[in-house]
C-alpha cells in the first residue's frame, strides 16, 4: 500500500476572521424559556469557550478535540483507540480520520495493541510531546481568560457543577 503524502500544518487564522461571532444573542432578543434553559446555556457558553480557544490555537494548527486527543494521550500512553474515543465521546470512525490526521502530521503513532490484536494502541511521538507542550502553555492562558469572564470564585462552582452533569 503506498505511503499517503503528509499534509501540512493546519492554520486556521483566515477561517476564524471570518467566523461571525457566536458568543451572543441579538442585543434585544427576547429569549423566551431558552434563557433559563440551562443545555441553551451551556451551549452558547460552549461556543464563546470555543472561540476562544480556536483563535488561540490557530498558530498551531489544533482544534479542541485534537487537543484533547493530546491531552489523554500524553497522560495515558498506549491507550487503545476506542478507549480515547470513548473517553472524549468522540464516533469511533470520527476518531479514526482525526488519528489519521495526526499520524500524518507526525504528532502520534498508532501500533497493534498487546492486549487486542484487533485494536491499536496510541502514543504521542517527540513532535506530539513538543507541540503539546507548546499547547498546554496555550491552554492555560485561554483557561486564564476564560476564568477571568465569570470571576475565579465562580470557578471552583463551575467545574463541580459542570463535573456532575458530565458524570453518567
Amino acid at each position: 500500500m503506498p505511503a499517503r503524502p503528509k499534509k501540512s500544518k493546519i492554520t486556521r487564522s483566515a477561517a476564524v476572521d471570518e467566523t461571525p461571532d457566536r458568543t451572543a444573542a441579538p442585543a434585544g432578543l427576547d429569549l423566551g424559556a431558552l434563557g433559563q434553559s440551562v443545555g441553551y446555556l451551556i451551549r452558547r457558553a460552549q461556543l464563546a469557550v470555543f472561540d476562544d480557544f480556536i483563535r488561540a490555537f490557530a498558530a498551531i494548527g489544533l482544534r479542541p478535540a485534537q487537543f484533547s486527543v493530546l491531552v489523554i494521550v500524553d497522560a495515558n500512553p498506549g491507550l487503545k483507540q476506542s478507549e480515547i474515543a470513548a473517553a472524549l465521546g468522540i464516533q469511533r470512525t470520527n476518531f479514526v480520520a482525526m488519528m489519521d490526521e495526526l499520524e500524518q502530521r507526525g504528532l502520534a503513532v498508532r501500533t497493534p495493541s498487546k492486549s487486542d490484536r484487533r485494536s491499536y494502541a496510541v502514543e504521542l511521538t517527540g513532535d506530539g510531546r513538543a507541540l503539546l507542550k507548546e499547547a498546554l502553555a496555550l491552554h492555560a492562558a485561554h483557561e486564564s481568560r476564560m476564568i477571568d469572564r465569570f470571576g475565579r470564585d465562580s470557578h471552583a462552582d463551575m467545574i463541580r457543577m459542570l463535573s456532575q452533569l458530565a458524570q453518567d
